[in-house]
């Protein structure tokens, strides 16, 4: 058995790739939808790809990089995955409902941990149906699939297998998922319209008019907010300080504040005559 690397990147080209786009090609995938819909309308579905925002201890707060959408998710409904095509704690069933979305191409693959065996992987591989190989690791670390091809990490055997199917069903293509992939700047949000009011001007108080009948209020006061008690309250106020030269208008809801009054006094003058006489009797 020899340790070939045919077709491989170099060591010093591998690391230097992890080390700019590591971070980029790291995404978690759903791989149940949240919530469940047979109790609302799911905010994630199967299969979706989330970028990570912060970890708050058995909960994502994730972005959708289909959607856009910002929300949090259970750890236990997604995936961690690495370098864009190694996926942390998914199953041989899970990973064949992946590769069989509709979305994904021919040719799309992902290497996972073997069920079978601890510290092992298996690359999963869709074609005319989705194909599993074991991949074996040496005691010196190196990996293969078959043993006259033998690598020294699981980046050069996909290297290797991107070039050449060498034994394969296929050429690997792309990685599991890669279809979604979209620039989340150029993901629309929908942000409601907010109208901020204009503050209210108190040291104007003695230029405006504040009749409350003005049926059309100007924008420069904006004064239909004001309530009769209040500007009573504000002309006293105003009085106080010493502007002698300000005064409340007369205006139609003076004059029928003036009314309600006098009648109200009418009637109770009227009622105390009424029982002073009923006592007298």
């Amino acid at each position: 058995m020899g340790n070939v690397m045919r077709n491989s990147a170099p060591p010093d080209k591998i690391a230097a790739t992890h080390t700019a786009a590591g971070t980029e090609s790291d995404f978690l995938a759903v791989l149940y939808d949240y919530p469940p819909s047979d109790i609302s309308e799911p905010i994630f579905y199967f299969g979706e790809k989330l970028r990570v925002i912060s970890d708050e201890g058995g909960w994502w707060r994730v972005v959708s990089l289909k959607t856009g959408r910002e929300n949090y998710i259970p750890a236990k409904c997604v995936a961690k995955v690495y370098h864009g095509w190694l996926f942390d704690g998914v199953g041989r069933e899970k990973s064949e409902q992946l590769l069989e979305l509709p979305e994904v191409k021919t040719g799309s693959f992902m290497i996972r941990q073997s069920e079978t065996k601890k510290g092992s992987y298996s690359l999963s591989v869709k074609h005319r149906q989705v194909k599993h190989y074991r991949i074996f690791r040496l005691p010196n670390n190196w990996y293969y699939i078959s043993p006259r091809l033998t690598f020294q990490c699981l980046e050069h055997l996909v290297n290797h297998y991107s070039e050449s199917a060498d034994g394969l069903c296929c050429v690997l293509t792309t990685p599991c998922l890669t279809q979604q992939s979209v620039n989340i700047a150029d993901v629309r949000q929908e942000v409601p319209v907010m109208r901020r009011k204009k503050p209210f001007n108190w040291r104007s108080m003695k230029r405006m008019s504040l009749a409350a009948e003005d049926p059309e209020p100007s924008v420069e006061t904006d004064d239909s907010f004001l309530s009769y008690g209040l500007r009573q309250s504000i002309a006293s106020y105003l009085s106080l300080a010493g502007d002698d030269s300000y005064s409340i208008p007369s205006t139609e809801h003076n004059k029928k504040q003036n009314r309600k009054s006098n009648i109200f006094s009418r009637n109770s003058v009227i009622s105390d005559r009424s029982s002073y006489t009923e006592g007298y009797r």
